[in-house]
């Protein structure tokens, strides 16, 4: 019989999910997501405003800014 996981198993489970999409995050941004400066056009910059407005959502709920704050 398998046990149920805990909160904890659960919490570190979504840690490391967290973790990793971060370091992809940050070697697509090492890279200039995957850009050269030559070839960057307004869809490059209207995507990257995109991922910083849901990161920037996601760093607001994490630290009670914004519109999560108290």
């Amino acid at each position: 019989m398998s046990r149920k996981p805990t909160a904890l198993d659960t919490f570190m489970a979504r840690k490391a999910e967290i973790d990793e999409a971060l370091a992809r995050l940050q070697a697509l941004s090492d890279d200039h997501f995957n850009t050269h400066p030559d070839e960057i056009n307004w869809g490059h910059a209207g995507s990257l405003g995109y991922i910083a407005e849901k990161l920037k959502e996601l760093t607001d709920f994490a630290f009670q800014e914004g519109e999560y704050a108290e």
